[in-house]
């Protein structure tokens, strides 16, 4: 099996460097949590002190960081760890940034011999703890069918997009798509509820309709009308809306760029960038329910 450095243990990260364990590999991990890297270490990874003590010798580096600017310092920075990377590694970044960083990250660690991969991926946290990732990968075919090795112990779907860059330009359509039907799928719930409906009969009349989505039938945001999905918690775990506004604002940044039209992504991130100035920035982002709820106005 291979030696793997995996640097960002969050909730993702986490578990997900947790399962490369279980499936044999050694995992060097680090993260700047002391609680995260001790939780990871329980499960039968080599904590290391820094990012640089983690891939010393790693056949493969995989990153899970908040930003653009966290993977360009990491890899490309002053005390980055490019220049500490084995020859003939393979670098999978796994965070959700914007594509120009991506591709200037994997075009830093080419010129020093390094092949890179962007991965983002899709599931959320039970996702990675379940080993069931989507992983959304852009990079050469080789590089490709090379990082698969490691990916598919951590998710079920593995997608060439195309090259660097791709995968994070995927992913951010994905996710541009997700927030619109979240919002749709709300305050059609709610036009129900302010008018006599049950949410719940509501939501069966269109999952056997045209409105059927996604969001309707396995993560409906409507508090109890489906077990085990965050609305049914309070709108605790999952996919926070911080993280939502963020990726929408990738969105945005890259429909700039390329001079796309997209005003429903830019209507879906209006509003939950008003929901996350409320204070809901930690929530599930199925909360934007309460966006219309008139007991939550």
């Amino acid at each position: 099996m291979a030696k793997v450095a995996f640097i960002g243990l969050g909730n993702m990260g986490g578990p997900m460097a947790a399962n490369l364990v279980k499936a044999g590999h050694q995992v060097h991990a680090f993260d700047l949590s002391a609680a995260a890297l001790e939780a990871v270490a329980a499960q039968g990874a080599i904590a290391a002190n820094s990012a640089v003590a983690a891939v010393q010798g790693a056949d493969f580096v995989i990153s899970m960081l908040p930003a653009g600017k966290h993977v360009a310092a990491l890899y490309l920075g002053d005390d980055g760890v490019a220049a500490h990377l084995a020859p003939g590694a393979l670098v999978m970044d796994c965070s959700t940034i914007d594509a120009a960083t991506a591709r200037q990250v994997g075009a830093g660690l080419a010129a020093r011999g390094i092949a890179f991969v962007d991965a983002p991926v899709s599931g959320g946290v039970g996702g990675a703890k379940a080993g069931t990732l989507t992983f959304i990968v852009g990079g050469t075919e080789e590089h490709f069918a090379k990082a698969s090795s490691v990916l598919s112990a951590m998710g079920k779907n593995l997608f060439h997009a195309g090259a660097v860059g791709a995968g994070q330009v995927a992913k951010i359509c994905n996710n541009m798509l997700l927030s619109v039907l979240m919002v749709g799928t709300s305050e059609a719930l709610q036009l129900g509820i302010d008018n006599g409906l049950d949410p719940k009969v509501l939501s069966d009349i269109m999952l056997k309709s045209s409105g059927r989505n996604w969001t309707l039938e396995l993560y409906n945001p409507c508090p109890d009308v489906l077990p085990n999905v965050p609305s049914s918690n309070d709108y605790q775990g999952g996919f926070m809306v911080d993280l939502m506004a963020k990726d929408l604002g990738l969105a945005a940044e890259c429909a700039q760029l390329s001079q796309s039209s997209t005003p429903m992504g830019a209507l879906a991130r209006n509003v939950y960038v008003q929901h996350q100035r409320q204070g809901n920035g930690k929530l599930d982002f199925s909360s934007i329910f309460r966006f219309f709820s008139r007991k939550s106005n």
